[in-house]
């Protein structure tokens, strides 16, 4: 039911009531600007991010000021940090590890395929190698009998699937005595320090260094530890011919006693064919880009396998492919001759030029870094 309302007749408004009106009318204007928020209503006022409009206030009228809202503070996105380049990622070579490396791979008293240390050595790699986290294949075959097992250290890029052109950084883990005295393939101590400790222990700091900076890599690097390089590159040949065409590698890069030379910081730049002559190029530039300091590096063009080296079958077969070692050739004025390789006395106390050693390892990482992180 619907209340009917009385009729009033409204008595002329005073000068008091007039400003009580007055009164109401600013205070009613003050909560409505006070709660708006460009046109929208606010829940409160600190959820404006545009300022209150402002407003007079006459003498008369007793409302407080208006207080402009403050804005949200501005979101910004954390910048993500850039990938390592090349020269942050050969600073990373701990010289440490290095040494580490190679005492635990002569503690087992030879690496020859004879000889019982030979699995030792093995077992090493692949223990350091599962640590990393990395992926790590087995390549077999077998030579007069002899089973031979390289291992395949494949780091992909981070953010961007394997394309062609990958790059191989490789070196042979194992080792023979055969220049010593009444030397014995199964019992003969045969250390291998310079030869090729250096190289190896390379490899595997390459390993951890690029498995925590795949973001850097923009093609696929493989680590090949070869097998039987000392019966003639048994491991790595045999490996070239598993290859289908064509060939995936862009570039082979071995590296190989480095740690020898009491007179200078020398290494010989082995290349093969015209088609390893950009390579050797590209190692030479790496050399004076990043200021490593290995002086002289001499180029040397070899046109058969003679040098017995891991990289030989890979650029013969028409790969790119270079070497870096400390000497292939005749002694000269800035190479006496190491005459512990391939010796009992080939140990870590003759690897007698270690800051060369660190340069050559930063150099062949250096080198495959800049194919490996372009695009």
């Amino acid at each position: 039911m619907v209340r009917a309302r009385a009729a009033v007749t409204a008595a002329p408004p005073s000068a008091f009531n007039q400003r009580v009106r007055i009164l109401l009318a600013a205070a009613l204007v003050m909560a409505v600007v006070a709660t708006s928020c460009g046109g929208e209503t606010c829940l409160t006022l600190s959820a404006c991010v545009a300022p209150a409009p402002s407003r007079s206030v006459s003498p008369t009228d007793s409302a407080a000021p208006v207080v402009a809202a403050s804005p949200l503070p501005t979101r910004t996105a954390t910048p993500t940090p850039s990938a390592p380049g090349v020269e942050a990622l050969i600073q990373q070579i701990d010289t440490a590890k290095l040494n580490d490396h190679l005492l635990a791979l002569t503690s087992v008293v030879s690496r020859d395929v004879h000889h019982p240390g030979h699995a030792k050595a093995l077992a090493y790699l692949k223990e350091q190698l599962g640590a990393m986290g990395v992926q790590v294949d087995s390549y077999r075959n077998v030579y007069q009998g002899i089973p031979l097992e390289s291992l395949l250290v494949t780091i992909d890029p981070l953010n961007a699937p394997p394309t062609a052109g990958w790059v191989m950084i490789c070196a042979h883990y194992d080792s023979i005595s055969n220049r010593s005295p009444g030397w014995n393939a199964s019992t003969s101590a045969a250390p291998g320090a310079d030869d090729n400790g250096t190289g190896t222990a390379a490899l595997l700091e390459y390993a951890r260094i690029l498995a925590q900076n795949r973001a850097s890599l923009a093609h696929r690097i493989v680590l090949a530890f070869f097998d039987g390089e000392e019966l003639f590159f048994k491991g790595s040949g045999a490996y070239v011919s598993s290859l289908a065409k064509p060939y995936p590698y862009s570039a082979v890069i071995n590296i190989d006693m480095v740690g020898f030379n009491p007179i200078a910081d020398r290494l010989d730049l082995i290349w093969y064919t015209n088609g390893s002559a950009g390579l050797r190029d590209r190692v030479a530039a790496a050399n004076e880009r990043y200021g490593i300091g290995i002086a002289p590096l001499n180029a040397q063009f070899a046109g058969d396998g003679n040098t017995i080296l891991d990289a030989a079958p890979f650029g013969l077969a028409g790969m790119p492919a270079v070497a870096l070692v400390q000497r292939y050739g005749e002694n000269d004025a800035t190479f006496p001759g190491n005459y512990t390789f391939h010796t009992v006395n080939d140990t870590p106390a003759n690897v007698s030029n270690r800051r060369l050693w660190l340069k050559a390892a930063k150099l062949t990482l250096a080198a495959a870094l800049d194919l490996a992180t372009r695009n």
